[in-house]
């Protein structure tokens, strides 16, 4: 294994989802314990083990220790810039972060305990949202489009190299569609498949079955058709059952056409809740265990919870956040305007 990140990082392995539990009751509240409090805006988290790495604006990246109960922050610097990170993701060996705007920058552990650019990407339209891997050596990466299709880099060699796609093996982006770096959650996988929410004039979803290979596009239900408008968040439960949501962050109250679910893999899409509260949310995540049933979405309009697979909610509190990750069936941890947090549901 790679000696990892000196100062900030501990060794880690990859996150297991707790086993599917038998019975219980669904949650009625949350408490809310907060990690860091500082003049950051996080929008990028991953589990690493029992611990949470994450990074954000001003060139700000670090870890909580949840074993020394302690948050270790540090600032990556590319000639003057300070990037803004909005997009992480880990293997079992390495911890990654990419910046969005022009350069793109995309740093990996590195043999030295300094974080190392492999990846690097110009262009006045370069603009990139969200990544995760299939698997240690397998990972993916998308931004706007560059041309007319989305940006999507892929590794194969565990995130030593990284090539993009050409817009001849990708579909076609429509005018004006785009996607939204709100809560590094616009790509899910299951298997070998990957599945990519795009925003903005088209709402639609791009999904490949053999891990980039080859690409097919489905349309949503999603309210679509402005820049601030259509999905913002992704997660599939297995490979047939999926939700989006999101909605428009400028009217954030509007509660229509901004939920829907999948039971096919992502080709049909059907509007839930609509015209229910919650309104626009920016993270959504299946409750580990919770049979598909179970759902939590956070924006900075609150944390509201499904028992029903989306039909229904309710909102467990007010408190803003732009991501989720859960830890366990009741455990997950948050990041949002100055803050990490600790979410325990009961």
């Amino acid at each position: 294994m790679k000696r990892l990140l000196l100062i900030v990082f501990i060794a880690f392995s990859a996150y297991k989802s707790e086993p599917e539990q038998q019975q219980r009751n669904p949650f009625s509240q949350v408490n809310i314990d907060v990690l860091l409090e500082d003049s950051l805006s996080i929008r990028a988290i991953e589990i690493m083990g029992e611990d949470l790495a994450f990074a954000g604006s001003n060139g700000a990246y670090g870890i909580y220790n949840s074993g020394q109960d302690q948050v270790r922050v540090s600032r990556q610097q590319y000639d003057s810039i300070y990037p803004e990170f909005r997009a992480v993701a880990g293997t079992s060996e390495d911890f990654f972060m990419l910046s969005v705007a022009n350069p793109a920058l995309l740093y990996k552990t590195g043999d030295d305990g300094k974080m190392e650019l492999v990846y690097k990407e110009e262009g006045e339209k370069v603009f990139y949202d969200a990544m995760t891997f299939w698997n240690d050596k397998e990972g993916i990466a998308m931004g706007d489009p560059v041309g007319n299709c989305l940006s999507i880099i892929i590794t194969r060699d565990g995130g030593k190299n990284w090539q993009k796609l050409s817009c001849d093996q990708l579909p076609e982006a429509a005018e004006g569609e785009a996607a939204f770096a709100a809560s590094n959650s616009n790509i899910a996988v299951q298997g070998k498949k990957a599945w990519i929410l795009s925003g903005g004039a088209r709402s639609r979803v791009f999904f490949t079955p053999d891990k980039g290979k080859t690409w097919e596009v489905f349309e949503t239900p999603l309210v679509q058709g402005k820049s601030t408008q259509g999905g913002y968040s992704m997660d599939f439960y297995d490979e047939q059952h999926g939700i989006v949501i999101g909605g428009d962050y400028t009217a954030p109250e509007e509660n229509t056409a901004n939920k829907a679910v999948t039971n096919d893999g992502g080709k049909t899409w059907r509007l839930i809740a609509d015209a229910k509260d919650p309104g626009y949310k920016s993270s959504v995540r299946y409750v580990p265990g919770g049979k598909g049933q179970e759902i939590v979405a956070v924006g900075f309009t609150g944390i509201s919870y499904s028992s029903d697979a989306g039909e229904n909610w309710k909102e467990l509190s007010p408190e803003g956040f732009y991501t989720i990750r859960f830890l366990n069936d009741s455990v997950a941890y948050a990041a949002g305007k100055n803050r990490l947090a600790k979410l325990k549901f009961r």
